[in-house]
């Protein structure tokens, strides 16, 4: 599963649908909001089908949402495409169960529904450190969801591992991470000594990164940082 960005053969690649339809969970984060933006400006998309708990602020024709309980999802219109952006932290979940319940059993239930209404290509948010391996709660929980979408039957798999976001998250509204703010800081004061998968990441370049790839690799593939710096745009390798 470990082929990264320079290992991508041009001639793998597939063309992008003309109407593309899609799915969105979690268009109301960082990384999400961004993925969200991008598909409704992309003229090869011709529906957007975001499953959130309450309405979006944004409005668009080719928008459609779909307010639903995560923990019973309904059936799902017919889709080409899905993005799995949900995530939380230890501390606004405030427990570990209700952390797992976000980021591993509702990602994969997304992933599961929309297998079941037709979608061949998959694109995950992650995190630089997954693995199902780890002894860390977090990162052990990253791991094991990957492990989990890596079975399903999919033609394309694309997983972006970014290290620390960098990005607004006062203008959604969102509570700052005091963890990450830390991790921000240490990283642009010793910038020049990390290897290049280690240093942040602005979150549209995330968003890009997935945009890109999940519509026109064959294949599983993992994004990492060193990766995702390179899509300034949404069609930067397309």
């Amino acid at each position: 599963m470990q082929q990264t960005l320079p290992g991508l053969d041009p001639a793998q690649a597939k063309a992008a649908p003309v109407t593309r339809k899609v799915l969105i969970a979690g268009a109301t984060g960082l990384v999400g909001g961004l993925i969200l933006q991008g598909l409704i400006e992309d003229a090869t998309v011709g529906e957007v089908h975001a499953l959130v708990r309450r309405e979006l602020a944004v409005r668009h024709p080719k928008l459609f949402t779909h307010v639903i309980d995560f923990k019973s999802i309904p059936a799902l219109p017919p889709v080409d495409e899905v993005y799995l952006a949900l995530g939380t932290t230890i501390r606004q979940a405030g427990s570990r169960a209700a952390f797992r319940a976000v980021d591993f059993d509702a990602n994969l239930a997304v992933a599961r529904a929309a297998l079941m209404s037709g979608a061949k290509r998959i694109g995950l948010v992650s995190a630089y450190s997954a693995n199902a391996g780890a002894s860390i709660f977090y990162t052990r929980v990253k791991g094991e969801l990957e492990d989990a979408l890596n079975l399903l039957s999919t033609e394309t798999l694309v997983i972006a591992r970014p290290s620390f976001l960098l990005g607004d998250r006062d203008a959604l509204k969102q509570p700052s991470r005091y963890g990450e703010k830390m991790g921000i800081w240490l990283s642009k004061l010793l910038n020049p000594l990390l290897p290049a998968n280690y240093r942040p990441v602005e979150a549209r370049k995330v968003a890009n990164g997935l945009l890109a790839m999940v519509p026109s690799c064959h294949g599983k593939m993992i994004l990492l940082s060193k990766d995702i710096q390179h899509f300034d745009t949404p069609s930067s390798i397309r």
